[in-house]
């Protein structure tokens, strides 16, 4: 049997104008209120998935690495590592991980590899034994960053998981460590080599669906973020994937929803689409 779980990290608060790109903020501001300071809730959730032989987990979040000023100036909200107390009472210790898929290499997604932050110390590898999957463009994004997402990067991280000897960068839509069980769906509108796993299910697939759509909110098409490299491309790549689940049955899971892990892709009358059924918090769903 195999189960998946949705696993909190640390949380952040970000300015909504930029996580809502060109939608105005009274639009906006109906989904998510905004704080004092314009800024939004939001979850850097992980996707734990257990199959009888090992345990992969799906993104690990913004972590704890930064010095407290740059924790202050991302929002990154507690100064403890979330994301290994998440699995602690899930029963999983960060040496029961076998393998880490990252969508990409962006701080939020992939700065819970690291340890927390200790003055006078340099970052480490949390998880010992896991195998870290990447897409071949988003590992060359990472390595020689644009100047427009430079900052988004953590310029250590590259050279530790180089250094494990336990790094897959993988070329197309199927990874040699995942196996022929798992899917990835490619995206480049936001950012470049973008890889969103799919976990096949009797009751309808599940895709991560990473920064294509970080929540609820932007299953809207035209709703994009500040962040993203290729809005256009990104509404694009949304609508083929929606349309996928849709046809399908369907999951997406979310990795910034601030309130909900998954829901069901639905589309009304008119053609949009939205949110179906939703789990708060999907804890060993066995699909």
């Amino acid at each position: 049997m195999t189960t998946v779980s949705a696993v909190l990290g640390n949380s952040q608060r970000l300015d909504g104008g930029a996580m809502f790109g060109n939608a105005p903020r009274p639009l906006w501001e109906r989904w998510i209120a905004p704080d004092e300071r314009n800024r939004i809730p939001l979850a850097c959730r992980a996707m734990l998935v257990e199959e009888p032989s090992r345990r992969v987990l799906v993104e690990a979040g913004i972590g704890a690495f930064f010095a407290p000023a740059m924790r202050d100036r991302f929002g990154v909200v507690e100064s403890h590592h979330v994301l290994l107390e998440s699995l602690a009472a899930l029963g999983v210790a960060p040496d029961d991980v076998d393998v880490i898929v990252l969508t990409h290499l962006h701080f939020d997604h992939a700065g819970g590899l690291l340890t927390a932050y200790a003055e006078g110390q340099a970052p480490q590898l949390v998880f010992p034994r896991a195998r870290y999957v990447v897409g071949a463009d988003a590992w060359e994004r990472a390595n020689h960053p644009h100047a427009r997402d430079r900052a988004s990067f953590i310029p250590e991280l590259p050279g530790l998981l180089e250094a494990t000897g336990r790094l897959e960068i993988v070329k197309g839509d199927r990874s040699e460590t995942l196996g022929d069980g798992w899917r990835l769906h490619l995206s480049e509108g936001h950012t470049p080599g973008l890889l969103l796993p799919e976990v096949a299910s009797d009751d309808g697939p599940i895709v991560f669906a990473g920064d294509l759509i970080p929540g609820r909110p932007w299953m809207h098409l035209p709703i994009t973020m500040g962040y993203d490299r290729f809005p256009e491309k990104l509404i694009e790549e949304k609508s083929v994937l929606l349309e996928d689940l849709h046809a399908r049955g369907g999951r997406l899971f979310f990795t910034h929803d601030p309130s909900v892990a998954m829901a069901r892709v639905s589309k009304d009358d008119k053609g949009r689409f939205g949110p179906g059924q939703e789990w708060d918090a999907p804890v060993r769903l066995s699909v």
